[in-house]
């Protein structure tokens, strides 16, 4: 669905995201409870471990299924005009140059608000690091926030301080307001959370990967009505 702060944008988004290889185990976890492969741009049948009926399930879905599975580090932008994707893909590889990987060795399926979505269990001051350096290094080639898209994100509740992030970096949750998660459902109903998060974290124990941090991958939208697919990837320790 086409929201009404997308609807007068033209051109595609690029977004930076911290992504599992496709293939891996993690990824084919990820994408079949969203529904979609952001890596071939084809759409996926519901994870066996999804109760309840094929539709019902493909509409509590939707909403990161137009995302693809993933972590944000620099969420969703348009590039300033003048620049190409030349120059995000330069940005990319700059970025990445000589940089460290390493690991979260745990993963937990938790309940955010609404929402299903593996965090870090604990949390990870160098993957906040990571996300804080990605919103800094690739601002520059954001297009400033439209004001329609400023008044679409300020629907939610927001603080001072997040405001003051969304005016300044184009997205309100970053730096101390930063959680990085990988969302697996769209908004469910009360009822039915908790049994979502307990199938889901029942499936996911018995793979149970740890995520590597290897790596960014850059991926594009090609306008509002589509989904984002993986673009291009960056690893740090290749």
């Amino acid at each position: 669905m086409t929201t009404a702060g997308e609807a007068g944008r033209t051109g595609p988004r690029y977004a930076v995201y911290l992504a599992p290889a496709p293939g891996s185990a993690l990824w084919r976890f990820g994408s079949s409870v969203v529904g979609y492969d952001a890596a071939s741009g084809t759409d996926m049948p519901p994870h066996p471990a999804l109760p309840g009926e094929r539709d019902l399930w493909r509409d509590l879905t939707a909403e990161p299924r137009r995302y693809g599975f993933h972590g944000t580090l620099k969420a969703p932008f348009g590039l300033v005009e003048g620049l190409s994707e030349g120059d995000l893909l330069t940005e990319g590889e700059a970025f990445a140059a000589g940089r460290t990987c390493f690991a979260l060795p745990r993963l937990e399926v938790a309940l955010l608000g609404s929402f299903v979505a593996l965090v870090p269990d604990p949390g990870s001051g160098a993957l906040d690091a990571l996300a804080g350096e990605c919103v800094r290094a690739f601002d520059r080639l954001r297009a400033p926030l439209s004001a329609a898209d400023r008044q679409r994100r300020l629907r939610a509740p927001l603080t001072d301080r997040q405001i003051r992030h969304l005016d300044a970096w184009g997205y309100p949750h970053v730096f101390e307001d930063f959680r990085f998660h990988m969302t697996l459902t769209g908004p469910l109903p009360p009822d039915r959370r908790e049994s979502v998060r307990a199938a889901l974290a029942g499936a996911y124990a018995e793979l149970a990967p740890g995520l590597a941090v290897d790596g960014i991958s850059l991926f594009r939208q090609d306008d509002p009505a589509g989904r984002f697919r993986v673009f291009a990837r960056f690893p740090f320790c290749a």
